[in-house]
C-alpha cells in the first residue's frame, strides 16, 4: 500500500492538523518534536507528511509531489490550481476586504482608482465583477502603507480582526468573500486512491462536524 503524502504549511494550521490527525488515529508524533525534519511517517497508517510553504502546498498537490494539502482559502483564490478542494476545515476565518483611509470615494469619479494588494488576482477578479477599471499594485510587506503614503487609493487585503487597520487609521470600504483553511486533493491520487483518500475525507469532515 502507497503512502498517502500529506503537504502541511508550518504554524497556527500546522498545530491544528497535527490535532486532528491525531483524533483519527494517526501518529503525529514526529510532527510535534520535528526539529529540522521535513518529512514525517506513520508507516502503520500509510500516512506521510511534508512541511513546505503555505504558497507552495498548492503546486506539490498540483502536480503530484503531494496527494493531499491543508492550505488556506486565500491561497487557492490566488493561485488558481487544478486541485480538489473537498473539506472546508472552517478553522483560520477571516476575510477579503477592501480598506481605505476614511476619506476614500469609493468607486466615485473618473479617475482610475489604484489598489495595492498581496493578493493581485484576488483584487483583479472582484473589481471586474463589479464593472470597475482599477490599476492593481503588486505589495509583498505591509499594505495598509500603501494608502497612507499615497501609493494606492485602496487597499485589499485579508482581515481577522480590524485591529491593524483601525491602529493605521483604515477602514474596511466591501468585504469580498469568507476565508478558511481547506483540504486538497491532486485529481489524479483521488482516482487511484479513491478508498485511502476517500477514508481521510470522511475522517476529517466528521472531525470537522464535531468541533465546531
Amino acid at each position: 500500500m502507497k503512502n498517502i503524502r500529506i503537504a502541511l504549511t508550518k504554524g497556527r494550521l500546522e498545530k491544528y492538523a497535527v490535532n486532528m490527525f491525531e483524533a483519527l488515529g494517526i501518529n503525529c508524533d514526529e510532527l510535534r518534536d520535528k526539529g529540522r525534519k521535513l518529512i514525517f511517517k506513520d508507516e502503520k497508517k500509510g500516512i506521510e507528511f511534508v512541511l513546505v510553504k503555505s504558497v507552495d502546498v498548492i503546486t506539490y498537490v498540483e502536480h503530484g509531489a503531494a496527494d493531499i494539502g491543508i492550505v488556506g482559502k486565500d491561497t487557492l483564490m490566488e493561485q488558481h490550481k487544478e486541485v480538489y478542494e473537498v473539506v472546508d476545515l472552517k478553522v483560520g476565518k477571516c476575510k477579503f476586504a477592501v480598506a481605505a483611509l476614511p476619506d476614500f470615494k469609493s468607486y466615485e469619479g473618473y479617475n482610475r482608482k489604484k489598489i495595492a494588494t498581496k493578493y493581485p488576482e484576488v483584487a483583479r477578479n472582484f473589481f471586474r465583477k463589479k464593472g470597475e477599471d482599477v490599476e492593481i499594485i503588486k505589495i509583498d510587506g505591509s499594505v495598509e502603507l500603501a494608502p497612507i503614503l499615497g501609493l494606492a487609493d485602496a487597499i485589499v487585503d485579508i482581515v481577522e480582526t480590524g485591529d491593524t487597520l483601525r491602529e493605521n487609521g483604515l477602514v474596511v470600504f466591501d468585504k469580498i468573500c469568507d476565508i478558511s483553511a481547506r483540504m486538497i486533493v491532486n485529481k489524479a491520487s483521488m482516482k487511484i486512491y479513491r478508498e485511502q483518500i476517500g477514508e481521510l475525507i470522511a475522517g476529517v469532515q466528521k472531525y470537522v462536524d464535531e468541533n465546531q
